[in-house]
């Protein structure tokens, strides 16, 4: 059976707009996450893209008009990574979009395509990535609450190794919007300040927004990251709320750890989910401390980047990638005093380690979970 890799990737955010500019702000300890005022005139913390550069860069390939927002999110983060990559599409190249709302923007009456109603399905926002850049085969389009990127990962990766496809690329992304701002206030999660991932004294979500891509490939070249192995398991729990025994995490990880051949005693960093929810971040403990994990070093990036839903696990992956390559861990930004019932190794200075396998997991909504454990390629 072939192997799978990750060569290319980017993100766009409000940390910048390529992986190494995201990167170097993280490392330097900066977050995105800022003030904004919601339609009610409420204020919220929130970590958002300047849309206005977002047009600019994109005026220069194509006319604004004719792309919502998400789109043009999605195209200019792919363009990124098949000119760098040099990829020729063809008939053996996939792609794979993940979000967890698409272009839900789009039912408001305020938008410009607020007429064409079928803009807000997800299989017309896979058409219009597909289209723009011609790729052969069909988008298939994953949408699994906010296991959705690191999901698409996983599928890219099964993809690449039962041999369905040369290569995948692989584009996440999501927005800030009123619906998703209101419907996690109604869960009342949103925090009155910016989040705090596994602290003591965290009240709640902030939501983000950002997009991510990456090219899953057969094709090994230098600096290539392994993806070795992946799980995704449904403990079936609540519409919402988490396994409060960490069931579908626990399987999950062992599952990834089952496909890579290796023991947990070999995963040298986490890059853990940590929405800053009490059932969240608790419920993560639990499920590190039942797979004996607890020494490993652990951090959340939704400090910096706020939960960006569809994006967070192939955006949290890259840097996670980058976090290898030049062995660094990053610390885990809000965090002050432990607030989980296990003892979890929390980064809380950025360190350089090296580093030579890492575990990304993400769980969300309905019960679903996912881990895939990346590893520095070797000859």
């Amino acid at each position: 059976m072939r192997k799978a890799f990750i060569n290319n990737h980017n993100i766009i955010s409000s940390l910048g707009f390529t992986s190494e500019e995201n990167f170097n702000n993280l490392t330097s300890e900066v977050s995105g996450i800022q003030k904004y005022k919601r339609d009610n005139g409420e204020f919220y913390f929130s970590s958002q893209v300047d849309k206005k550069k977002i047009d600019k860069a994109f005026s220069e390939i194509e006319t604004i008009e004719n792309y919502t927002t998400l789109e043009k999110m999605m195209i200019l983060s792919v363009i990124n990574i098949l000119k760098e990559s040099q990829l020729k599409i063809t008939d053996r190249t996939g792609l794979i979009i993940a979000t967890t709302k698409g272009n839900i923007i789009t039912l408001s009456p305020k938008s410009k395509f607020y007429s064409d109603k079928k803009r807000s399905y997800l299989p017309e926002l896979g058409k219009q990535i597909q289209q723009f850049f011609n790729f052969k085969n069909e988008a298939i389009v994953l949408s699994n609450a906010c296991v959705s990127g690191v999901l698409a990962v996983a599928v890219a990766q099964r993809f690449v190794k039962d041999g369905v496809y040369d290569e995948v690329v692989v584009v996440s992304g999501d927005l800030v919007s009123e619906f998703i701002l209101s419907g996690f206030t109604s869960f009342q999660a949103i925090s009155d300040e910016p989040c705090k991932p596994f602290s003591k004294n965290r009240t709640g979500i902030t939501i983000g927004e950002a997009v991510a891509s990456a090219i899953v490939s057969s094709e090994k070249k230098d600096n290539s990251i392994e993806i070795l192995g992946a799980g995704s398991c449904n403990d079936a729990n609540h519409i919402s709320g988490p396994s409060r025994t960490g069931e579908g995490l626990v399987l999950s990880v062992q599952s990834a750890l089952k496909e890579a051949n290796i023991s947990n005693n070999e995963i040298d960093y986490i890059s853990a989910h940590g929405t800053a929810t009490n059932y969240n971040d608790e419920m993560e403990a639990v499920a590190f401390g039942r797979l004996k994990m607890l020494d490993v070093p652990l951090n959340s990036l939704k400090g910096y980047y706020g939960h960006t839903l569809g994006a967070s696990g192939l955006l949290e992956t890259i840097i996670g990638i980058k976090s290898l390559q030049n062995s660094t861990l990053i610390t885990s930004k809000g965090f002050d005093e432990i607030g989980v019932s296990e003892p979890i190794n929390i980064i809380e200075t950025t360190t350089n380690k090296e580093l030579n396998v890492f575990l990304k997991t993400a769980s969300g909504f309905g019960g679903c979970n996912t881990a895939v454990i990346f590893k520095k390629a070797t000859d």
